[in-house]
Parts: structure tokens; C-alpha cells; sequence
């Protein structure tokens, strides 16, 4: 069943409830750092406005744990959102209450209103009805154009939706195209490149690529758990103890079924994660055990360019190394430039991907780069996303 898209609605004179991803980086200062999120959603934002309707945004912002934490208001995105735009954002100090009633009653059509971080409430991560409720009346119809946060069921995102007719904005309709083909149809070649911290976020899209890639690399902090897995000692590298037995499923499994999982062959190694450590380059059974890998060596960086030059279609999610670090950059720098030459089409998705991508001046090369991280992983593991299911069907 198809799901209702923005097009879909008579949004003339209409109130329109929109739930965007505002999840922004913010610096010490309480600027934000990347803009990428708000940007990709004006095209559905100035749709609703052309349409002769008056929109009222929400989103959450980081973590506050149902607390009011003032470096966490979102007025730095309402100035943004104005530069954005070119015209007024009315922004309020919450996201229901009396003052939001008394502000949306008086709204005329191409007035935008941005409510307060709907995490500042704790109904919002429960999916309070209740909370809801008082959202949902602010407005005739909503729209879900937040990618990134539909593979949560949160009042803003899943709860509305049973008050409300619910439509698919532009952005949330693009990243599901995309990645619907990657997960269907993608042009063969296919190679996928996982990066990283964690493997416990990586192991459900790891099975799910397995047999639909001819190759999967793995780098970042993740790639040690697989090392460990073959009975490589890493030194006081990242691992996670209670992966191992998962890892060496996933690399048997790949065998079995002809997908190439290939592992770092070198990596660049120090004592510390931090700046103006001494950096070595060791082979891959050879990490001192005092030292910790922090990026992927030049042998390794080889070994992947050749797959990725030979790709049509690459999937990138998380860097080979600490590349916040400049010394531990190179891997991460490496095959984002490899990716961007290669001639595939590129989706990256997002997260720490995004933030790297931004820092090395190469997210413009990419072909896709998907505002949403956990929710892309979720996605092509072949998860239901409550926040795309919620929505109404087409008649």
C-alpha cells in the first residue's frame, strides 16, 4: 500500500503540523557546526507555504531527557532556518501549552512557527497519547519529512498520526527511494563499506548485505571485534566482547554465500586518541599490546580502492578511523575521495559519515548522502520504520 505523500493534500488555508529533523550539531558556542538537516528540508517546507498554508515545526535536539536544558533550545535553528528561507521563523518557548494555542490561533497562511524541543517533555520518547493529543490539535493535517528519527515511535512522529491525516514530505519520500533501490535493485557491482565505533549497530545490516554485495569493507573501531573474532590480537583496541561470536557468524556466512568481507591489512597505531601522539603503521597481527589502532593503513586503503573503483553502486556508513583526530583522518579522508572518483553512484549514510564528509569538503560529491543514520541502517536490515508505517495509505 502506498503511502499518502504531501501531494496528496488540499493544503490551501490549511494548518499544516510538520515534524522535521532538526538534530543539528551544535560547538561550545551554541553554533550549529552543520546545517545539512535544515537544509534538506526546505523544499517540502517552502511546497506547504506556496500551497497557501501556515506551518507550524517541530523536532527534537539532542538528548535533554525530558528536562528543560536551555543550550538545547532551538533557536539557533529558527535564525537559520530565517537565512534559509529569507523570511520571518516565529519561534515559541515550548511545543504545547498556552502560549503555543494562543500563537497558532492567530497564524495566516505563510506564517511558519518552530516549536520548542519536543524532547524537553518526557510524554514526547514515550509516545504519550496525551501529549499527542495536544500536538496534533494544533493543526488539520501532518507531515513526516524527518527520516532520520522514523525508526523511533515518539509522540511527534508516530502518536500524531492517529489524530490526524499523515503524508510523506519530499525528503522522507527521497530517502526511502534510495535506499529501497540499493536494497532491491542496486547496479552490480555492489560494494559496501562499514565503518565505525559500534558493531552492535552494524550486525542487522551486516546480515541483511551479506549475499546481496560481492564485497563489504570494514573498517573503523568495528573492524577489531571481526579481528578478534579470527584470533588476532588488537592490542587495547576497540572491541566489542560480546560481538565476537556474532563477527565470526557474519564472516562464515559471507564465505557461504560468496560475499568478500574484507578487514584492514595494516593499521596506524599509538599509545593514545589524541593530537601529536607518536603514530605508527603496523601489519594487521601485529598492533603492540599497549597500543590502540586508530585508523587504517596505506596497504589497507589499497586493498579497498580497488574494490570500490571496480563498483557501480557503494553504500558507506561510519569512518575508518578517529578522523576528528587529524593524524587518524587519512583512512577516512582516503576512501571518501576514492568513493567520490570512482564513477559509482555513492550513498552515504549518515551520522558521523555526514560530519566527515563535511569536514573534508567532499559531501557535495557524493551521490546521495541520507540525513539519517540509525534510521538508513534500520531500513536496509529490512526493519518496518514506525514513522513511514504510521503514515496514512492512499485511498
Amino acid at each position: 500500500m502506498m503511502k499518502l505523500s504531501v501531494k496528496d493534500l488540499n493544503l490551501k488555508d490549511k494548518r499544516v503540523l510538520m515534524r522535521v529533523d532538526f538534530n543539528v550539531s551544535l560547538d561550545e558556542a551554541g553554533r550549529i557546526t552543520d546545517d545539512t538537516r535544515i537544509v534538506s528540508a526546505v523544499p517540502t517546507i517552502k511546497y506547504i507555504l506556496d500551497q497557501g498554508a501556515s506551518l507550524i515545526l517541530m523536532s527534537h535536539l539532542d538528548r535533554p531527557k525530558g528536562k528543560v536544558v536551555e543550550s538545547l533550545r532551538m533557536d539557533p535553528v529558527a535564525h537559520r532556518l530565517a537565512e534559509l528561507l529569507g523570511k520571518k521563523v516565529l519561534k515559541l518557548s515550548d511545543c504545547v501549552g498556552p502560549e503555543v494555542k494562543d500563537a497558532v490561533s492567530k497564524l495566516k497562511p505563510g506564517v511558519i512557527i518552530l516549536l520548542e524541543n519536543t524532547r524537553f517533555h518526557p510524554e514526547e520518547t514515550k509516545n504519550d497519547p496525551h501529549f499527542a493529543k495536544k500536538l496534533a490539535d494544533l493543526a488539520d493535517v501532518f507531515v513526516n519529512d524527518a527520516f532520520g528519527t522514523a525508526h523511533r515511535a515518539h509522540a511527534s512522529t508516530v502518536g500524531v498520526t492517529q489524530f490526524l491525516p499523515a503524508a510523506a514530505g519530499f525528503l522522507m519520500a527521497k530517502e526511502l527511494e534510495v535506499l529501497a533501490e540499493i536494497l532491491s535493485r542496486p547496479e552490480t557491482p555492489f560494494v559496501a563499506v562499514l565503518g565505525g565505533a559500534k558493531v552492535s549497530d552494524k550486525i542487522g545490516v551486516l546480515r541483511s548485505l551479506v549475499g546481496k554485495c560481492q564485497d563489504i569493507l570494514i573498517g573503523g573501531g568495528m573492524a577489531y571485534t571481526f579481528l578478534k573474532a579470527k584470533g588476532i590480537e588488537v592490542g587495547r583496541s576497540l572491541v566489542d566482547l560480546e560481538k565476537v561470536k556474532d563477527a565470526d557468524l557474519i564472516m562464515r556466512e559471507a564465505s557461504r554465500k560468496g560475499t568478500h568481507l574484507l578487514l584492514p591489512l595494516d593499521h596506524r597505531v599509538a599509545r593514545e586518541a589524541k593530537e601529536d601522539v607518536e603514530v605508527s603503521i603496523v601489519p594487521q597481527d601485529k598492533i603492540p599490546p599497549d597500543y590502540l589502532a586508530l585508523d587504517i593503513g596505506p596497504e589497507t586503503i589499497r586493498l579497498f580502492e580497488k574494490s570500490i573503483r571496480k563498483a557501480k553502486t557503494v553504500f558507506w556508513n561510519g569512518p575508518m578511523g578517529r578522523f576528528e583526530i587529524e593524524d587518524f583522518a587519512e583512512g577516512t579522508r582516503a576512501i571518501a575521495t576514492i568513493s567520490a572518483e570512482s564513477g559509482a553512484k555513492v550513498v552515504v549514510g549518515g551520522g558521523d559519515s555526514i560530519a566527515a564528509l563535511q569536514k573534508m569538503g567532499l559531501k557535495d560529491k557524493m551521490s546521495y548522502v541520507s540525513t539519517g543514520g540509525g534510521a538508513s541502517l534500520e531500513f536496509l536490515e529490512g526493519k518496518e520504520l514506525p514513522g513511514v508505517t504510521s503514515l496514512s495509505d492512499k485511498k
